[in-house]
């Protein structure tokens, strides 16, 4: 730990009750209680490379970040086709914060690239430290694209990310809150350890939840939010032309997929910088060349748990006409610590040209999980399916038209598919095309 003392080794344990949940005809399903926070120690040499993770940087090339404790550590990246035969070298940056009383190691951020798709590449970070092993998504369909928000570090956790990664996939998107650091910078540290198994294999690609906000107090020289979350996990937004760290775009198979991360945390409003650049990011997505939309945020705009009720609602009412008139897929949400899908909706109603909206942060984070939803609310006879229960899903792009939807349910050594659902992309059906004349990348072409 940069402060060099351990942290308290506390084990946060809620104690909730057993609840029973009717998930389907003649079928029960307990509700486990939260996992143990694993806090997962550092037991290199100070100039080893530790909190390994990958993102995407445009087309062909990879962010690959860590972090030193020394820091004198190297920012370069060493890399190649073959075990311990690296080809081609890459320098990049480094940063560092501090937090009241604690400072940062030394965080390195490395590009790499250009890089053929679908291939496995061997690097190396630092000229020093182990060899970690990487594998590019494909340039073009099918691609399998991993959904878990709202991760932590427990045991539940664990389960989840070994679940995700028991079958192959080619990008895991994240919608917000991963840490749960919550001002305990060294959460951070131990965090990134937890998850270098998996996030330095294939990238990962997040953004920001309530739990990365992290205000301090305003007093001069305080630090300021996001400095933890936008220091150790840094997102292309300059490549998609984004004025905030806080929300950005990319694109995965080729183009045949657009990615649009959001802020739930940034400005919205008509007037915002974020709604300005995403009413540019959406004309510029030419649905010929681009059949796929798929947006992410952290604070769900339908929901019918009790559990954050209405905290995206502001946000929905000022962005949800953009999304809908550039008929977006599918919406993915965290935050409610449940699993819920809805059917296609656009302003509270049903609309077979609106996107299909999921909450899925459920990932094993430390607070358990949201159980109350309210089969009375407004919005229940347009959920289709509802669960408490820890998991993680796959969209599975099969083609420019079709893709295959499925929520996996953590159930300890197994993972069970409770939730599966084809689409068809907005961007194929006539009718949707029709609705919306003054689209005109949405031609009869397609």
């Amino acid at each position: 730990m940069r402060s060099k003392k351990t942290p308290a080794r506390i084990a946060f344990f809620l104690l909730v009750g057993t609840v029973v949940v009717s998930v389907a005809a003649g079928a029960e399903y307990v509700r486990p209680p939260p996992g143990r926070v694993i806090l997962t120690e550092n037991s290199q040499a100070p100039s080893h490379p530790q909190q390994v993770h990958v993102s995407l940087v445009g087309a062909n090339h990879m962010r690959v970040s860590w972090v030193t404790d020394a820091k004198h550590g190297h920012s370069v990246v060493d890399y190649g086709r073959a075990s311990g035969n690296y080809t081609s070298s890459a320098t990049g940056d480094h940063t560092s914060y501090r937090y009241f009383l604690y400072s940062s190691g030394k965080i390195h951020h490395v590009t790499i690239g250009p890089l053929d798709p679908d291939t496995v590449y061997y690097y190396r970070c630092g000229m020093v430290g182990d060899e970690f092993v990487l594998k590019t998504p494909p340039a073009a369909l099918p691609i399998e694209l991993a959904v878990a928000g709202d991760l932590g570090q427990t045991e539940w956790t664990a389960s989840t990310l070994a679940h995700v990664s028991k079958t192959d996939y080619d990008v895991l998107l994240v919608p917000g809150d991963l840490a749960y650091a919550d001002t305990q910078q060294p959460l951070w540290d131990t965090f990134g350890r937890f998850v270098q198994k998996h996030a330095s294999r294939r990238p990962w690609m997040v953004t920001e939840g309530n739990h990365e906000v992290e205000a301090g107090m305003a007093l001069p020289g305080s630090p300021s939010p996001f400095v933890a979350y936008t220091s150790r996990w840094r997102m292309p937004h300059e490549e998609s032309g984004s004025p905030s760290a806080l929300y950005y775009s990319f694109d995965a198979a080729g183009g045949a997929v657009h990615v649009v991360m959001l802020g739930s945390y940034a400005g919205f409003n008509s007037t915002s910088e974020q709604y300005g650049w995403l009413a540019r990011d959406l004309a510029r997505v030419d649905r010929r060349a681009t059949p796929w939309l798929v947006v992410l945020l952290h604070a769900p705009w339908y929901n019918t748990n009790a559990a954050h009720a209405g905290e995206g609602e502001a946000m929905r009412k000022a962005m949800e006409k953009l999304l809908y008139e550039a008929r977006v897929d599918v919406v993915f949400s965290g935050h409610v610590h449940a699993y819920e899908r809805f059917t296609r909706v656009y302003n509270n109603e049903a609309n077979p040209c609106g996107p299909v909206y999921i909450t899925i942060g459920d990932g094993g984070n430390r607070e358990g999980l949201a159980f109350n939803f309210q089969k009375n609310h407004k919005l229940a006879r347009l959920s289709l399916m509802r669960e408490a229960s820890f998991g993680h899903g796959r969209l599975s792009v099969v083609n420019a038209t079709t893709a295959l939807w499925a929520w996996h349910r953590n159930d300890d050594a197994d993972s069970t598919i409770r939730d599966q659902l084809w689409l068809e992309t907005l961007a194929a059906n006539a009718a949707c095309r029709q609705a919306n004349p003054a689209d005109d990348s949405l031609s009869d072409e397609l």
